[in-house]
């Protein structure tokens, strides 16, 4: 005799599905629970069973196109009328398997379903399509630039036959063609994906790619009259399964198997794009977005990836310079910041003014402040950089730390006293400036014959610059992937940036510069022999960092404070999962 559903009084957790948004699924034999709606390809992955997939990406809509994520789906029988559901001895329904597959990454689950990954009949239609996608793909992996990082190489480990049976002259497609300024195309190694296509349209809001041609000769390519330079164009080789879409930047520079990877944050504007820096030996190679849900999802402008090549200048400045009869000697850095120490000593309480960037780390502008009331001044300040958000993830605020700045200096307004120290400076009532990072000469509105009016100043930068020519001292700092260090994004986060390659030989971390800065002036300073040491102070003096270290703040972030602001990218993401159209 059938067994009958269990009793209310004893009711597993199971039958409270339901009631929690959840439904009953069995992956590969095991019983899970997911919410509602969830997308087959997701629930296997919750079940930790990976499916193989190329056109699926969670953050654009499902096409279903690639067939590479074929699994067997099965449902309870349907019991006769009159008739209760038969339920076995571990309480649910036997599952009645469907004789053929179905994708996974465009159907959505339901109570009682069943899923299963392997098999003899997903391993045949699998090791088929995959067959039927290297029929006329170039055997060219020793040369693509995707070797290491390639979905079809490592799919076809699994679901490769190691030979080929198609015999004749496989079809010859347009190769390493120039579709735009920062990416190039190899339409011979296109499968078709249609990723790049969709995240054009749905993503970057530019739908310059699409398909021509049928079958075989199917090929990608720009609408006529058009080329992809959109800013985020290079999100498609990110995106890009396989060779097909690849950097003119990074195309032929390295091996991805011989770079290390550093888990760091963009600084070019407020945003704080969440990145993964690619190294080897001491030089930077590329930059990709990582995905970080509550910054920028998984995608980087184009212009913000690339601005990491001043960090290998030429212009590097990579010494400390002292200015002696008009000329720049080098110097060692105990000469350089006693010299700069000595200096500011012999001027009176509102004769020293300090600018720094918005683009500092906390730790840096806490030191500066710091530096600031070891001189008795009040003229600190940073330089404003403000522009036109993009509408998507490029922020008004050109300075990555602004918010930092705000909470750190517990001022609303951390830009308001620059008008008053150039003001200063052009009637001669300041008589000497310290600057970091910054070039005065064209951010800040500075004019070079009001530096030639100071008595002294003194910059710290990492590039040569009309400011450090014409600065009694100049002391060489860190690029923003040559320090460790945290800021705050404009929406309230409060970020990590970590380390990728060291400085030139030379050169200094800032916050050690404004640390020994200090104690040249006041020897009753704190020794601070670590950067946490510093982060430390912050989190005792500023409400917001409060029982806050730098490790505890992860690889993604805390939220420490609400500024209204938002990312528009994101707010779109977001209403793309409420309509269903991307899982997110």
């Amino acid at each position: 005799m059938a067994n009958s559903a269990p009793a209310t009084a004893d009711r597993l957790p199971k039958d409270l599905a339901a009631e929690k948004g959840l439904v009953n699924v069995q992956v590969d034999g095991e019983w899970i629970q997911v919410p509602r709606g969830t997308r087959m390809i997701e629930a296997c992955k919750i079940a930790e069973q990976d499916v193989p997939h190329y056109c699926y990406h969670t953050k654009l809509s499902s096409p279903g196109n690639c067939r590479m994520c074929l699994v067997q789906m099965g449902m309870p029988p349907r019991p006769l009328p009159g008739q209760d559901p038969d339920y076995g001895k571990d309480g649910y329904q036997e599952i009645n398997w469907m004789p053929r597959p179905v994708i996974a990454c465009a159907n959505t689950v339901t109570e009682n379903m069943g899923i299963r990954t392997t098999g003899e009949l997903i391993e045949e239609c699998r090791n088929g399509v995959m067959e039927f996608l290297l029929i006329n793909h170039p055997l060219d992996c020793p040369i693509c630039d995707q070797a290491g990082e390639c979905s079809l190489q490592e799919f076809s480990v699994d679901h490769g036959r190691g030979f080929s049976r198609f015999q004749e002259m496989k079809v010859k497609k347009p190769k390493n063609v120039d579709i735009g300024p920062r990416i190039r195309l190899d339409d011979e190694r296109c499968i078709m994906c249609s990723r790049c296509i969709r995240f054009m349209d749905e993503v970057a809001d530019d739908p310059v790619l699409g398909f021509i041609d049928r079958g075989t000769h199917t090929k990608l390519t720009v609408h006529p009259g058009r080329i992809l330079d959109n800013n985020y164009s290079l999100n498609t080789a990110d995106i890009c399964p396989v060779g097909a879409l690849t950097s003119n930047d990074f195309r032929f520079q390295m091996r991805v198997w011989f770079l290390k990877e550093t888990k760091s944050i963009d600084t070019n504007c407020g945003t704080g794009c969440n990145t993964v820096i690619w190294t080897r030996g001491n030089e930077i190679f590329r930059v990709t977005p990582r995905e970080n849900n509550d910054v920028n999802s998984c995608w980087i402008p184009d212009s913000h990836r690339l601005n990491f090549h001043y960090l290998h200048a030429e212009s590097r400045l990579t010494d400390p310079l002292v200015k002696s009869s008009g000329k720049h000697d080098v110097a060692d850095w105990f000469d350089a910041l006693n010299h700069t120490a000595e200096r500011l000593r012999g001027y009176q309480r509102g004769e020293v003014a300090i600018i720094g960037s918005g683009s500092m780390t906390n730790e840096e502008l806490f030191l500066l402040k710091r530096l600031a009331d070891t001189l008795e001044t009040d003229l600190l300040s940073l330089v404003p950089r403000f522009g036109e958000s993009d509408g998507r993830l490029i922020s008004a605020d050109r300075n990555a730390n602004t918010t930092g700045a705000q909470l750190i200096w517990a001022s609303e307004d951390p830009f308001a006293k620059l008008d008053a120290i150039r003001a200063g400076v052009a009637n001669r009532k300041i008589k000497a400036v310290v600057v970091f990072y910054e070039n005065l000469l064209e951010e800040a509105g500075f004019q070079a014959a009001d530096l030639n009016r100071l008595d002294f100043l003194a910059s710290n930068h990492i590039l040569a610059n009309r400011t450090a020519q014409a600065s009694e001292v100049v002391l060489p700092g860190a690029g923003f992937a040559e320090k460790r260090g945290s800021l705050v994004n404009v929406t309230g986060r409060l970020q990590r940036l970590n380390q990728a390659i060291q400085p030139p030989e030379g050169a200094m971390d800032d916050w050690e510069i404004l640390r020994d800065l200090i104690r040249a002036l006041d020897d009753n300073e704190p020794a601070r022999h670590l950067l946490e040491d510093v982060f430390r102070e912050i989190a005792d003096e500023v409400e917001e960092f409060e029982e806050l270290t730098l490790s505890r703040i992860g690889d993604l972030g805390v939220q420490v404070t609400t500024t209204g602001e938002s990312i528009p990218l994101l707010e779109s993401e977001r209403a793309r999962i409420e309509a269903g159209e991307i899982v997110g």
